[in-house]
């Protein structure tokens, strides 16, 4: 499991309770023996009495502390008799009348498809792909139209591959089966296709059952009874403990009928979590968060035993464990398996479990094996006669071997052995003759009549099955129906459902204050844009701007759903997979825990906006405006949260959502009212919820106000310095605003919207609110049916593997290692034995001295390790051990450096002086985050890390071949093209464990559990390997997990920590432990000759099963230990010898192995390949920018010179501006994720913070100069630009502008990236951002009526204002405009006067043209003869665009700096 950085350190609850925090980590069997005891009687014994006091064992019967030995010798005996319980609780269990659930597994003939041929690959696809996808899509779309009606001979299905071959078996209720195999040799897929997860495959076949139940009827009704429990753990990370389990419960707790009398629900959930957490020993982490790999919670291990906890919630009968001890030290695995072992006793469980690296001790607890290869079924029988079965077919055992480990081994070509006397030649090697050998056995034939007959009982005898569904149905809540596979109806799990949700967005406070301090930030801004709007003309336009950018807020407030609806994904499905909730509950449950928090900041926002900008102020107004406005934030947030659900991957729902953003806001009635939008396209403006939201508060507002006309809206007026007009609406002037009757100087609201939008007040109620109403329930229903009825598989564990296309050069390397690998390897003993011993002196010693750790925690701070004291010699491998959460991590992490909170004090030297600023780089390590580039290749992402890390000098092709070595080294030969994000859990550790030894660290290697998630053949390699380096000089400290006699004996010394951190021994392991073994006997642990003494030494200090053995701490007897102050004294002359060494001159040191230069272009070729093997993400780019380029283009086609069309040149080139927002809906969750995979590779010293952000940019142009020309040439020439003086050549200068508006919001969207912590809190930031950018850049709120606060500094600061003004002005420099007839203002002058006569002065100050200048009446005036009279009140010239173009390209380039300022000091990367 992947620790966080707290991992196997002390959790937050257990700051004060010293008491306590020696006995947290172990697994007591006894205890849980008894407590399971206690649990089972609690779900059915009537015998048990409950008087509304606890069940749990009082404190006085528990053991008071499991690290001291017993008080007495009765406690000491005390044994749990499983024989006694069975019998009184079957008794109990009759008389009580409640049934059992006992579900006896059969498969017969069972076969599993997966995806791809035998011999095919799939290859990734590219921005090429891409691209002839599109162009082939007509052809795709009519072959995918007519082949169903062709015969099949013309048509070909999918190739496929037999992943597990026929497979035939049974296993008894109370039996449990290890299943062994090589990694890839199907174990986790026949794992999932007993426990019914069929969904990944293309074909599962043959029969299984379940009582006698098929497995369709078994999916159907009864999907919780079983369940697959995969490797990794997904919990939601910011849920504590209890929550995660109390959620779990309050889905899975049985009704009434299940309960015994009195118990209510509430007692229940919590008294059987808290025997959870007791038995499972992780009391003490009930109220810390779960965490991951980024969110600082518990250590891996606990969060393993969370995940079982979840688990045996589920009471499930038949389940299903992949692997579910990785991580684990081997006493913690071994307690674990006894808790399975103890739940399929007690509970009559039907239990199959993969894991790797069983120990004997594991390995005894089973009751059957099964082996497989290549996903052939070699062995299926007892596990006591498996190890002879194997040698009977001529399979050599090897010393200290674990029968695990020597099962698995007899399936690999590489690692098996032959007895004397016997070859390849007469023993079955190839998975078909291995098969066929089992098939010719007696436990073949055995299994076959076993299963015969127990299918011919089941069939006749049907008393389990009938019994099973009793029990199915007695556990359901009252008005569950007696079909469905739920133990909760259905508005049950929403509530449960709801309450977890509510729960995970209280503890996330950071997004929490940031999303409504972004709110209120925003709706002040709007407000101080429009405040206090007036009641005459020039507030009739400005009220419908307020209304619309408060409607369109939500737009973009609600697109940062899409991203949110892809996390999570993987713990929907196994929570589902649980039967712990319907899919269908989870969009409603969501809708309601978001509606406190939502309804209270859009409240806060509406109030702010409707009181400063000045919106009609009444009750009524108001609250009719927050009810519109909240009704149709939830319709867009359902909108695009069914999009976020239809798709598996961001960018193909952004590219899809994308199409309608752009018309639900161009057809929102707003920029184009609904009589003018061309005939093809009105039709969007009646499907659009913006449309009714915005005609609905334009209802409200303007049927309760009437506008004077002044100003600028009365023809003729007086200019400055004129007092020819009357200054009131005469009989000789007009009044320009819609609605307006001659003469008069008011306007009702009603008429302006009227004559103006074609709007009706009076359809408020009656039409536009029912509508938005309409639309909320709408996607409501579309959520639920798309998550329900159309969510496909996860691509999580479908069984196949991506490939990059061979080149030349690769293929000709796949070649050799292919050849390579035909050649058995053989364990290098010989070599071993003889190596020569070498003293190293010319290579540095790493020392540590009185090392303390503390982190800062609420009420004070927490010491998570002690007085810890070691060295790593040059040339020796050191083991780090300690029970699950005693800190091995921790003090990895501290002695490499990678702490950055916290207080660590001690001595850390090397050759007795203080560290460097090149240790770093001088060292490797490799933690348990598997965190890679997931574009790259395999060979890619070792190569990359050894051309930065090793000195620069080192020859380019002497690195490439150590990387064939390491890759032939970790048998990653079959998957050295393989794409990194298509890479199973144990592949991608062998990965990680590569990236690091590319580097060929100089001083000193860590490795986080390198061994974890591998086989018992894999991890023997890996240490192998490790022991091979550390022969050559390298020195190594690991942490390491469930070691085999064999993996612990390649080890020369051992730090040894129990919980707090403190330190056990160090020192010496001795041949074959002899020295670890000396020194636990002298103290009274007397470790048995046949047992692992990586196993016992930990039971001896009371991580394990049972208590500690002795009286004392063995932290307290190894600092009063001889071998303590030979410690001090070897670490005192090893500082001494290193200071008498003369001081290296290295001249000036280096934080990095390689120029910045060669950084850059090794960064940014790794970024170039990342991008173009990702083609949703750019294909997505090009896609936004060619639909909304269309979208604009077809809504104004061919404009001409009239003033709406000169408005609509505008509102086209304001289009331009959104752009950067779209790009930062895209692009700053990108950077967040690449962000990760720079904070570990910067830890590591491998490139600066300027080139990783460099090459993220650079990586960027070529496809933004792309978009830029595809938007530029589909609104350039449909639209119909270049029409102005400046001609042609302009619309090249509108290119230009393009480009440096693409590249500015790409850094712009960096920059949003590089400040935000997390994707979400990235997302809040476009709202806000891209409205006060639209507000104040000099279009939406005329310049001379942007307030005179933002006036003076913000419009100037805006870099909009110089897209726009460059833009605009060079369209409509010298663009002639002719007034179309109702375009015409139209009035009467005086008697006896022209209408030049009259108005001459006006047109004169004003600008415009008078049509009919000598006429005596009916005077037409048209406000604009030019562009420039559009343009230059609005504080624009023609002159000034160069510069305004420069001045963008300098935002652009100030946004970078910050964006490197901000990469190098906001990592958001605390451990």
């Amino acid at each position: 499991m992947t620790d966080t950085p707290a991992s196997d350190t002390a959790t937050l609850a257990s700051l004060n309770d010293q008491s306590k925090r020696r006995s947290i980590n172990q697994v007591d069997v006894r205890q849980a023996e008894a407590e399971f005891t206690q649990l089972q009687r609690q779900l059915s014994s009537p015998t048990y009495s409950y008087h509304g006091q606890s069940s749990t064992p009082k404190p006085e019967n528990l053991p008071k502390d499991l690290e001291k030995a017993p008080s007495t010798q009765s406690e000491a005996e005390e044994q749990f008799d499983l024989r006694e319980y069975l019998t009184s609780s079957n008794d109990a269990n009759q008389t009580a009348g409640i049934k059992n659930k006992h579900v006896g597994v059969t498969w017969e003939d069972l076969e599993v498809a997966g995806i791809g041929g035998e011999d095919n690959k799939l290859y990734v696809p590219t921005f090429l792909d891409a691209i002839m996808g599109t162009v082939m899509f007509p052809v795709m779309l009519t072959w995918g139209l007519i082949s169903p009606l062709l015969p099949p001979k013309f048509t070909s299905a999918p190739p496929t591959r037999t992943i597990i071959h026929k497979n035939s078996g049974l296993l008894k209720p109370g039996e449990m089966c290890l299943v062994l195999g090589c990694p890839g040799s199907g174990c986790t897929t026949f794992l999932k296709a007993i426990a019914n997860e069929r969904a990944s495959y293309a074909a599962v076949r043959g029969d299984v059952r379940y009582a006698g139940i098929n497995h369709a009827e078994m999916k159907k009704n009864y999907k919780g009874e079983v369940v697959y429990n995969q490797e990794d753990d997904y919990h939601i990370a910011t849920l504590t403990v209890a929550q995660t389990l109390d959620f779990a419960l309050a889905t899975k707790a049985p009704g009434p009928k299940g309960r015994l009398p009195g118990v209510r629900r509430k007692e229940f959930i919590s008294e059987v979590r808290d025997l959870l957490l007791r038995m499972l020993n992780i009391s003490h982490t009930s109220q810390t968060l779960v965490g991951d790999a980024f969110v600082r919670g518990v250590s891996g291990g606990e969060r393993k035993r969370v995940s079982i906890a979840e688990m045996m919630t589920t009471r499930a009968r038949v389940q299903s464990w992949d692997n579910s001890t990785r991580g684990l030290d081997a006493s913690t695995a071994l307690d674990l398996i006894k808790s399975l072992r103890i739940m399929t006793d007690v509970l009559g469980q039907t239990t199959f479990v993969s894991l790797y690296q069983a120990g004997e001790g594991i390995y005894d607890l089973f009751d059957k094996v099964m082996v497989i290869d290549k996903g052939r079924q070699v062995y299926f029988g007892p596990a006591s006669e498996a190890r002879s079965y194997f040698e009977a077919l001529g399979f050599k055992p090897l010393p200290r071997q674990s029968a695990a480990d020597y099962l698995t081994g007899c399936t690999d070509p590489n690692e098996r052995q032959f007895a004397p006397g016997r070859s390849s030649i007469d023993v079955p090697c190839s998975p078909e003759a291995l098969e066929h050998a089992f098939r010719a056995s007696p436990y073949y034939g055995h299994m076959t009549a076993s299963l015969d007959k127990y299918k011919t009982h089941q069939a006749e005898e049907r008393r389990d099955q009938e019994a099973f569904r009793a029990a199915v149905l007695d556990d359901k809540k009252k008005g569950v129906s007696k079909k469905s596979p739920y133990t909760l109806g259905f508005w049950g799990q929403v509530k449960a459902l709801t309450v977890r949700q509510f729960q995970t967005r209280l503890q996330d406070k950071f997004q929490l204050y940031t999303s409504f301090g972004l709110a209120i930030v925003l709706a002040l801004v709007i407000g101080g844009a429009y405040f206090n709007l007036p009641l005459t003309a020039a507030g009739g336009f400005t009220r419908g701007s307020v209304i619309f950018f408060a409607l369109v807020v939500s737009i973009f407030d609600s697109f940062g759903e899409i991203p949110l609806m892809m996390f999570g994904r993987s713990i929907l499905n196994k929570q589902t997979g649980y039967s712990m909730y319907r899919r269908a509950a989870y969009p409603i449950a969501n809708l309601l825990s978001d509606v406190p928090f939502s309804a209270v900041r859009i409240f806060i926002y509406n109030v702010i906006i409707y009181f400063m900008t000045g919106l009609h102020r009444s009750a009524g107004a108001f609250w009719t405006f927050e009810l519109v406005a909240y009704m149709t934030f939830l319709s867009m947030q359902g909108f695009f949260r069914t999009f976020g659900l239809c798709f598996q991957n961001f960018d193909t729902a952004f590219r899809v959502s994308v199409i309608f953003v752009p018309n639900l806001i161009q057809y929102s009635g707003y920029l184009i009212a609904e009589p003018l939008m061309k005939k093809w396209l009105f039709w969007i403006y009646y499907i659009n919820p913006l449309s009714y939201s915005w005609a609905a508060l334009m209802d409200n507002e303007f049927s309760r106000i009437s506008l004077v006309c002044e100003g600028a809206f009365v023809v003729p007026r007086n200019g400055p310095g004129m007092d020819t007009y009357p200054n009131v609406v005469g009989p000789n002037q007009a009044c320009t605003l819609y609605g307006a009757s001659p003469g008069s100087n008011t306007v009702s609201g009603a008429n302006y919207i009227k004559i103006g939008y074609g709007l009706d007040v009076n359809d408020l109620w009656r039409r536009n609110f029912l509508v938005v109403v309409g639309w909320f329930f709408f996607f409501i229903l579309a959520q639920v049916f798309v998550i329900e009825y159309l969510q496909g598989p996860s691509l999580d564990g479908m069984g196949f593997s991506m490939f990059a296309k061979e080149t030349k050069e690769t293929a000709e390397l796949n070649a050799t290692l292919r050849e390579k690998k035909k050649v058995p390897r053989r364990i290098e003993e010989e070599n071993r034995k003889v190596k020569k011993m070498r003293s190293f002196s010319d290579r540095k010693t790493f020392t540590w001295e009185r090392v303390d750790y503390t982190v800062p925690v609420s009420g004070g701070s927490l010491r998570l390790l002690h007085e810890v004291y070691g060295y790593v010699k040059p040339g020796t491998l050191t083991a780090l051990m300690g029970a699950s959460g005693a800190g091995k991590t921790t003090c990895l992490d501290v002695l490499a450096q990678r702490k950055n909170i916290g207080v660590v004090s001690g001595d850390l030297l090397v050759d007795g002086r203080p560290l460097g600023s090149d240790f770093a780089r001088g060292t490797a390590y490799a933690e348990q985050m598997d965190v890679h580039v997931g574009t790259a290749t395999v060979r890619e992402a070792m190569r990359f890390s050894a051309y930065l890390r090793q000195p620069y000098r080192v020859p380019k092709e002497e690195k490439d071949a150590y990387i064939e070595e390491v890759i032939e080294l970790l048998e990653l030969q079959p998957l050295a093209d393989a794409i990194v994000m298509s890479l199973n859990v144990e592949a991608r550790k062998r990965l990680t464990i590569g990236v690091e030894l590319a580097s060929k660290p100089e001083l000193l290697l860590f490795l986080d559990e390198p061994t974890s998630g591998l086989d018992g053949q894999s991890a023997w390699n890996i240490v192998r390997f490790l022991r091979k380096l550390a022969d050559h000089g390298q020195a190594i400290l690991c942490t390491i997990h469930q070691p085999s006699s064999l993996l612990f004996s390649s080890f020369d010394r051992l730090l040894l920590l129990e919980r707090g951190g403190e330190t056990v021994y160090f020192g010496d392991i001795g041949e074959d432990a002899a020295t670890i073994r000396d020194y636990f006997a002298r103290y009274g642990a007397v470790c048995p000759g046949d047992v692992n003494a990586a196993e016992y030494m930990l039971d001896a200090i009371g991580a394990g099963l049972t208590p500690r053995v002795g009286h004392r701490d063995w932290a307290d007897i190894w600092r009063d230990s001889p071998e303590f102050q030979e410690t001090l004294q070897e670490i005192e002359q090893i500082k001494a010898a290193g200071l008498k060494k003369p001081v290296e001159e290295k001249g000036q040191i280096s934080r990095y192995s390689t120029p910045f230069l060669f950084q850059m272009k090794t960064v940014a070729q790794r970024c170039f390949v990342s991008l173009w093997r990702s083609p949703n993400y750019i294909y997505t780019r090009l896609f936004i920018h060619v639909v909304i380029s269309l979208i604009v283009s077809l809504s104004y086609l061919q404009l001409g010179r009239s003033v709406r069309d000169l408005q609509s040149r505008v509102f086209t080139l304001f289009w331009v501006s959104v752009l950067p927002a779209i790009i930062q809906a895209q692009l700053a969750p990108l950077w967040v994720l690449n962000r990760m995979i720079f904070v570990r590779e910067y830890h590591s010293r491998i490139y600066s913070t300027e080139a990783f952000a460099i090459a993220q940019l650079v990586s960027e142009i070529p496809y933004s100069i792309l978009c830029a020309i595809l938007y530029w040439v589909l609104m350039v020439y449909p639209i119909g630009f270049g029409q102005g003086a400046a001609g042609i050549n302009g619309t090249g200068f509108q290119l230009l502008v393009l480009i440096f508006v693409e590249l500015f919001g790409v850094t712009l969207a960096q920059l949003i990236g590089a400040i935000s912590p997390t994707i979400q809190i990235a997302v809040l930031f476009n709202p806000l951002l891209a409205t006060v950018l639209t507000t104040f850049c000099g279009v939406t709120i005329p310049y001379p009526q942007i307030p005179t606060w933002a006036r003076s500094w913000l419009y100037y600061l805006d870099p909009y204002t110089r897209v726009l003004g460059s833009m605009i002005t060079t369209e409509l420099h010298g663009l002639k405009i002719q007034c179309k007839p109702e375009e015409f203002a139209v009035f009467n002058p005086p008697g006896g006067q022209t209408c030049s006569s009259w108005a001459e002065q006006f047109v004169g100050s004003f600008g415009g043209y008078l049509d009919n200048a000598n006429d005596t009446s009916g005077c037409r005036y048209c406000p604009y003869a030019s562009g420039e009279d559009f343009f230059l009140p609005l504080n624009i010239t023609y002159g000034n665009r160069w510069r305004d173009v420069w001045i963008l390209f300098a935002f652009f380039v100030f946004n970078f700096i910050l964006v490197i300022i901000a990469s190098r000091f906001l990592r958001f990367a605390k451990r």
